[in-house]
């Protein structure tokens, strides 16, 4: 395996062996793929009732839609982690970086964002060209308690476990390297991170092992 940042001259990175991955080859999904994957997840949906978007990611900075609501929410049986590799957002297929999922165990306290039914379809296509442009993701429709007691199912990305680029539990070493290293079409994976860690302590429910995490491996860099 190459080393991360390979150029000699760059002293801040130690070499991982562990990193970059072998992910194989990879693709985008096609417009057609994107369309068909929507209408399955909305299948559900009768078009005429507005309906939640759970963020607990980047979305909760960046939701890129037009919401009548936002709130926070916990869903059980899921856990927020950095367990994507990143081929075009942060990274790209050479040196990858790293987004968060939901994976199986535990809970997870994110925003819940009521987007209107009326006009919803050109920014549900959108968000799907962007969680989704190759597939890693498991779109659901997840129980949500919101703040003030509402339950609702509110649409979530959740982590397939059978993709390639699924990473599994992660030693802070490659963590470290990637925050170093990978940057994809939206910017790096320690902006990433970082913007994610700060949204979610100025939203009142700070991710502490996430933080502690950050803390760790941007040392240095």
């Amino acid at each position: 395996m190459n080393a991360p940042c390979s150029d000699p001259a760059d002293r801040r990175y130690a070499p991982c062996p562990d990193y970059p991955p072998s992910l194989g080859e990879s693709r985008l999904l096609t417009d057609e793929e994107l369309n068909a994957s929507l209408e399955c997840t909305l299948r559900s949906w009768d078009r005429t009732t507005d309906l939640w978007l759970f963020g607990y990611g980047s979305l909760i900075w960046n939701p890129g839609l037009p919401t009548l609501e936002a709130m926070r929410s916990k869903v059980h049986g899921y856990h927020r982690g950095l367990y994507l590799w990143s081929r075009v957002n942060r990274g790209t297929p050479e040196q990858p970086g790293l987004v968060l999922a939901l994976d199986r165990g535990g809970s997870c306290i994110g925003i819940a964002f009521r987007l209107a039914a009326d006009g919803a379809m050109p920014h549900l296509q959108a968000l799907w060209r962007r969680e989704m442009a190759m597939g890693s993701y498991r779109p659901a429709w997840l129980p949500c308690v919101l703040t003030d007691g509402r339950r609702v199912d509110a649409l979530a990305f959740v982590m397939r476990r059978d993709v390639p680029s699924y990473t599994g539990k992660l030693h802070d070493e490659v963590v470290k390297a990637v925050l170093g290293c990978a940057s994809g079409r939206y910017g790096t994976t320690l902006d990433y991170v970082s913007r994610t860690v700060a949204a979610l302590r100025e939203s009142g429910m700070p991710d502490r092992a996430l933080e502690a995490l950050l803390e760790r491996c941007r040392r240095g860099i």
